[in-house]
């Protein structure tokens, strides 16, 4: 990414901001990357049409006849005749979702952990929180998370933070909204879950977008889960030593280490939560 570049994409960026009409389930598109989600996706595609009026799926090289649960419903329907990762599905998304002409892209996955009813509560974070990519952060019935993906998280948003600069809560989530601006923006390394984690770093560092958390509930497997969900394809050990790696790059490459780490532990979480449960020490501002 040349200076001239980042100088136009972050001069675009603050049109498009002075500009643009505030989110709603008309101008806000669904993208649901899916890889062999014949388990919950019509579930997850029927809450998601619940809520927004256009909804995009990127079936992901399935062999499990995930497509055709789907068939009948009113989306965009993107096939990848083979496996190109969360990475590619994401790109492929945004570039559909923004020729639809979409002023923000929500992300969320085929597997059922993300509640379609939670989408109001995103896009009403993102509109209180202009400039802000807003996150479904896992921070509700966090005992049903498995304690192993609980730490590994945890780390990750450390990693994260001292890329972009600040803190934010539940860095691993897939549950997002996205302003078009980010979801526009080009040359984000990385793929799979890598990417996300990049994202965040590019649209913080050449956009200076924010975050804003929002709590949702945590969803899994498990003793006690009434519903069924599909073995995750996060691998902990793998993919979090993968974004640990390439976090490690980027912090490096930005340079003045020290000195924005202690930015970062001084800047903390925003949390938009109206009911008040996580107002405290997270800041909502």
């Amino acid at each position: 990414m040349t200076e001239v570049n980042a100088t136009f994409e972050q001069a675009a960026f603050e049109q498009a901001t002075f500009e643009r009409a505030a989110f709603d389930r008309h101008n806000v598109v669904v993208v649901i990357p899916a890889l062999n989600e014949a388990l919950r996706i019509r579930d997850v595609v029927e809450g998601a049409l619940a809520e927004c009026d256009r909804v995009i799926v990127i079936d992901d090289g399935s062999d499990d006849g995930t497509a055709e649960k789907i068939a009948d419903l009113p989306v965009t329907l993107l096939h990848h005749p083979q496996r190109m990762g969360k990475g590619a599905s994401l790109r492929d998304g945004f570039r559909e979702a923004l020729r639809m002409g979409a002023a923000a892209v929500l992300t969320m996955d085929g597997d059922g952990q993300h509640l379609a009813a939670d989408i109001p509560r995103l896009i009403a974070a993102a509109n209180h929180h202009p400039n802000c990519i807003a996150i479904g952060a896992r921070l509700r019935k966090r005992a049903q998370q498995p304690t192993y993906r609980r730490l590994a998280n945890e780390f990750g948003d450390w990693g994260i933070a001292w890329g972009c600069g600040y803190r934010i809560a539940d860095t691993q989530s897939g549950q997002r909204l996205y302003p078009a601006a980010v979801a526009a923006l080009q040359d984000v390394p990385g793929e799979d879950f890598v990417y996300e984690a990049q994202i965040l770093i590019s649209a913080a560092r050449r956009l200076g977008m924010g975050a804003v958390s929002v709590p949702i509930e945590s969803r899994y497997a498990g003793a006690g889960a009434v519903e069924k969900f599909r073995k995750s394809h996060f691998r902990p050990l793998r993919d979090l030593y993968r974004i640990t790696s390439h976090v490690v790059v980027q912090v490096w490459t930005y340079g003045h280490v020290i000195r924005e780490y202690r930015r970062t532990r001084h800047t903390p979480a925003v949390i938009h939560d109206p009911s008040g449960e996580f107002a405290s020490p997270l800041r909502d501002r």
